[in-house]
């Protein structure tokens, strides 16, 4: 796709941010989020990224944002400090054109530009081969699974859980 941008979001993408993720809320299993969190949600979440100094993307194409990734803290104890968990959501008429592989490409790169080591991916539904195929494709490799541990759309769904080093990962120090 010539005319595709990958860059840092913006405040002005946000209610297409929020677009996108209200879709796969309402639509799918990738989230297990039940409703659609209001645009000021997805403002403040997008801000608690960037406040972290961590990297919020977003792939345009004709001008019109159609996926965004970003990368937040894996969890808030300080021994995590050194792993991030990436999320990643395409609008889903531009699924398959190759946009999620550049797109998470890029935030790889990004994050491994800082002090992380470690990048964990949480994959909603194990029926989620898109999402598992990319993560694999980009180096992330499976690290178990959680079984039925989400209630949605009447039926029980899995979480799959797959990691990649970033950078020297953990054959050094990370300082």
């Amino acid at each position: 796709m010539s005319d595709l941008l990958i860059r840092q979001s913006l405040e002005s993408d946000v209610a297409a941010i929020a677009a996108i993720y209200g879709e796969h809320v309402l639509s799918g299993t990738s989230s297990f989020e039940l409703d659609a969190p209001s645009l000021g949600e997805i403002r403040r979440r997008r801000e608690s990224v960037l406040s972290s100094g961590l990297p919020y993307l977003v792939a345009e194409c004709g001008g019109s944002v159609v996926g965004y990734a970003y990368a937040a803290l894996y969890r808030p104890r300080p021994a995590y400090r050194f792993t991030l968990e990436d999320s990643i959501y395409l609008d889903p008429a531009y699924v398959g054109q190759g946009i999620g592989r550049r797109l998470l490409g890029e935030l790889i790169c990004t994050c491994e530009r800082g002090d992380w080591r470690q990048m964990i991916a949480v994959i909603g539904d194990s029926a989620n081969t898109a999402s598992i195929r990319l993560h694999e494709a980009l180096g992330f490799r499976h690290a178990g699974v959680f079984r039925s541990v989400g209630w949605k759309f009447d039926r029980w769904l899995d979480t799959v859980l797959m990691q990649r080093a970033l950078g020297a990962g953990d054959r050094e120090s990370p300082r």
